[in-house]
């Protein structure tokens, strides 16, 4: 498996060092001297044809001649011998390669032309991965293992970092050294020609010594695989991430305002914000976040409390915590007693607690101690200055050792120069996060705060929003395909409206006039007052060139109007073909709110969707939300909520509230839409009319993308996550004739699935998860409600009783990172067992692992399981019996 296969790269017990010098400053030189001197139990070989030996240890001709095969081989040659010596590497079976050597695509043509062969030679040989080309290398310090040419190690640890920047991981290497925080691993991927940043999410998620992960990225080649990693282990793994390159100097044109407005740094934080990731804008976050999630104890929320001995330390982590969305802790009555008890009469008697320039080390630790105590309070943040009667590194220590008797997180700043040393270094051996100002570590932890946020909003649950079309989607995309794509690249108002129209979010329907005489007629039959829009395959902007009028309310109106806009749009756009105007009733919009929503194709990532405030001030003031389709009620919502505008959907000012419901709907049908057309580049609805009672288009504008026209691609892979995957439902009947039907599982399922399992005897839950299952949270159930369809398929069996709806069972498939073999288990009601469903689910759940081109199934339950053992044998399961009293399963579905 491709996953696993990177333990050559990271628990390797032989070392190939290829192109190694006896320049003890060269990258080999340096890179030896690590491995060499910093206590790898391994075997190294180094590998020069020009060398007998270097520093004074034999070397070899090249990989053929080595006295075993190493699992590890490390290029670090010119970049016009990496091909050659990669598929010398594969022909005598090395899985693992890092190649430092740069010049390759990073150099321009000529270089990227060099890197396809790499790639040409790696594809030869599936078992092998590969890290870099041009790459610092990697740190495993839990082995002592530095296959780099950094100096030094960092101390063992809980954090993965994974660089495309080199220089960056010195920096960092040189931070974490002199604050002490330590490493599970530390990867530079530098191009990152095969091993990705999703590939090492996937692998160090799994790695229990592993507790966070930190990410410096440049651009991603693989997002959905980068998606799937992140979204797998993000819940239960702090990933943080910085992103550089945030803003282009130049973009590619865009033919509507939705592509003006998805730049690319609105879809990464897109990205980021979906996956559950936190991200940092700032650099120095980096190492202050990194700081604060490697570190013992990560707060578990955002209530914070601050103890200091001065006044204005405390209004400016004040001042920043607010700035930062935070807030202050109102200390409970029962912490305000002790308080006074215990402090000098002049204390703050409140939160920021000022313990007072002449506070000990003694009433500063006890004072913060009272203050954690607080079950308000989530952390605390520890402020000293350097005063006439203070003792910074006394007190540094009374913190130190009252923090070890408290699982809260404590964080500190110690503000001022030489004096404060000796404390910070007290901070840094008792594992206690230090900042050299108030701002950073406020920072630091609002960071942590939004990621904390952003968890819980991604895992709220939907409402049921029923969404039904009028049409059967597949006949009317072979119409769209057939009959209105082709007529241009930018469809016309009158089809793009049609096609929003069909997907159940209303339009106003304009119809084409060639003439004046011909609009007046339209005009009398809709009835006034009447809209008038230029009509031009050529004009996308139509208010740009003077080619909207509202409110026309009679015919002379319309005549005049017609002239000047043709004339005017003439004069303006003189390359456009114009064939006349069209002519809409007009809606009025009295306490209406305008938006923008859209869908835009990016080359790397797929379609995107975005809402915000719309009209022709979209651009202007960039109020918007980008996320990634399929949308449920509670991401459409939290889209909205986002905006600044929202509150003029509540109703402001005594304004009515909006329709958010409908509006909601309307997104919801938006991502039905961008999913099921691959063929749309860019879809733009602006404005969209949201009154107290509608939700209606008022203009709309489709690009087509010509390319996929052509040469049609899968189906769903432009998108980044796969939607609920409808073709998977299906109806069956159980052993008494009873019709059941089987789907997959989906969010909005949470309160039927903890009926399902209240509804399960103890024997049948035990049977399941093989312990004492504790089931009824929001928490748990979303691990089991909210799932990834690229890795995860839950099919649940649904029955109608007494008018509502019920979960009678449920067989869940889980696959590995590689996706090769998937991890089956089932659970039946009590009372609807025995009736062949455990048959039926298990057998779909097999058909779909075999669609899914899955290898293998494995499964494991209890010897005393005999209905489920029966079925497993019905399937011909190959079955062992093991002594502990457990049973495992096992499928082979490449056998015909």
């Amino acid at each position: 498996m491709a996953i696993k296969k990177l333990d050559s790269i990271f628990k390797p017990k032989r070392i190939a060092l290829i192109g190694v010098s006896n320049n003890p400053d060269s990258v080999g030189g340096i890179t030896l001297r690590n491995l060499v001197g910093g206590g790898y139990n391994g075997v190294v070989y180094p590998v020069n044809p020009k060398r007998e030996a270097v520093f004074g240890i034999p070397c070899y001709p090249d990989v053929k001649s080595l006295p075993k095969v190493p699992d590890l081989a490390v290029i670090m040659t010119a970049a016009k011998f990496v091909p050659q010596l990669v598929r010398e590497c594969g022909e005598v079976g090395i899985h693992g390669i890092i190649i430092m050597s740069a010049g390759f695509k990073e150099t321009g043509k000529e270089g990227k032309a060099l890197e396809d062969q790499v790639k040409a030679e790696k594809a030869k040989f599936p078992d092998m991965r590969v890290i870099g080309p041009n790459c610092l290398g990697i740190l495993v310090p839990g082995l002592s293992m530095n296959v780099s040419f950094a100096n030094g190690m960092p101390e063992k640890g809980h954090v993965a970092f994974i660089s495309q920047s080199g220089a960056l991981c010195t920096s960092v290497l040189d931070w974490a050294y002199e604050s002490r925080i330590g490493f599970s691993y530390f990867v530079s991927i530098g191009n990152s020609m095969d091993v990705n940043f999703g590939d090492l999410i996937d692998y160090f998620g799994q790695d229990p010594n592993t507790k966070s992960i930190v990410l410096y990225v440049e651009s991603l080649a693989q997002a959905r695989t980068f998606m799937s990693a992140a979204r797998a282990f993000s819940r239960e793994k702090p990933i943080i991430v910085y992103k550089s390159g945030r803003f282009p100097e130049s973009a590619a044109a865009a033919a509507s305002h939705t592509g003006a407005m998805a730049s690319e740094d609105s879809i990464y934080d897109a990205i980021f914000h979906r996956a559950g990731l936190a991200r940092v804008y700032d650099f120095g976050n980096i190492f202050d976040f990194t700081d604060l999630v490697g570190r013992k104890r990560i707060p578990k929320g955002n209530r914070l409390a601050i103890v200091t001995n001065a006044g204005g330390p405390g209004v400016m982590a004040t001042d920043s915590l607010i700035s930062w969305g935070g807030k202050l802790v109102n200390l409970s009555d029962e912490t305000m007693q002790k308080l006074n008890d215990y402090l000098p009469p002049f204390w703050s008697h409140g939160n920021p607690v000022d313990v007072l320039g002449d506070a000990t080390p003694e009433r500063f630790a006890r004072a913060t101690e009272i203050v954690l105590e607080d079950k308000n309070v989530d952390a605390v943040l520890v402020l000293l200055t350097p005063q006439a009667m203070t003792s910074p590194t006394e007190t540094a220590q009374a913190i130190a050792d009252m923090a070890s008797k408290t699982s809260k997180s404590i964080m500190a700043a110690w503000l001022g120069g030489s004096s404060m040393r000796e404390g910070i270094q007290v901070f840094n051996r008792a594992g206690i996060s230090n900042y050299p100002t108030p701002e950073q570590a406020i920072r630091a932890f609002m960071t942590l705060s939004h990621y904390a946020k952003n968890q819980e909003m991604l895992y709220e649950t939907p409402k049921e929003v029923p969404v039904s079309f009028q049409y059967d989607r597949h006949l009317l995309r072979e119409k769209y395909l057939k009959e209105i794509f082709p007529k241009a690249k930018i469809l016309n108002e009158d089809d793009s409206k049609m096609l929003v129209n069909d997907y159940g979010i209303d339009t106003t329907h304009p119809t084409p006039a060639a003439t004046e005489d011909e609009a007046v007629e339209i005009a009398q039959k809709k009835g006034y007052p009447v809209v008038l829009k230029i009509y031009s395959p050529d004009i996308t902007h139509k208010s740009d060139v003077g080619g909207v009028a509202l409110n026309i309310k009679d015919d002379e109106m319309v005549r005049a109007t017609f002239r000047n806009m043709v004339k005017t749009a003439a004069e303006k756009k003189p390359d456009a073909k114009i064939e006349g105007v069209t002519v809409q009733r007009m809606v009025d919009t009295k306490d209406a709110v305008e938006l923008i929503i859209g869908t835009k194709k990016d080359p790397g990532f797929g379609t995107v969707m975005l809402v915000g405030m719309g009209g022709t001030s979209a651009e202007l003031f960039k109020d918007k939300r980008l996320e990634f389709p399929p949308l449920n009620e509670r991401l459409a919502r939290q889209m909205l909520e986002s905006l600044q505008i929202y509150p003029l959907l509540e109703g402001y000012r005594g304004a009515p509230r909006k329709n958010i419901e409908k509006l909601v709907e309307a997104l919801i049908r938006m991502s039905y839409l961008a999913a099921d057309y691959p063929e749309i580049k860019e879809l733009d609805i602006n404005p969209l009319i949201v009154t107290s009672e509608d939700v209606i288009a008022l203009d709309a504008r489709i690009v087509v993308d010509e390319e996929v026209m052509k040469n049609p691609v899968k189906e769903y892979s432009h998108l980044i996550l796969r939607p609920y995957p409808e073709s998977l439902v299906q109806s069956a009947n159980l052993k008494d004739d009873s019709p059941v039907l089987l789907r997959p599982i989906k969010p909005e399922d949470e309160p039927m699935w903890l009926e399902l399992l209240a509804s399960c005897s103890k024997e049948s839950i035990y049977h399941r998860f093989r312990y004492d299952f504790y089931f009824d949270s929001h928490e748990v159930a979303t691990q089991f409600c909210f799932i990834d369809y690229d890795r995860e398929i839950a099919i649940v069996a649904e029955i109608e009783e007494e008018g509502r709806k019920k979960l009678i069972g449920v067989g869940r498939l889980i696959a590995d990172p590689d996706v090769e073999v998937m991890e089956y288990a089932i659970l039946i009601t009590d009372k609807w067992q025995k009736k062949e469903l455990g048959y039926i689910i298990t057998k779909y759940c097999m058909e779909i692992a075999k669609i899914r081109e899955i290898k293998q199934l494995v499964a494991e339950t209890t010897r005393d399981n005999k209905p489920m053992i029966s079925v497993f044998r019905k399937l011909n399961f190959k079955i062992r019996f093991n002594e502990d009293g457990t049973v495992t399963v096992r499928k082979d579905l490449t056998e015909k």
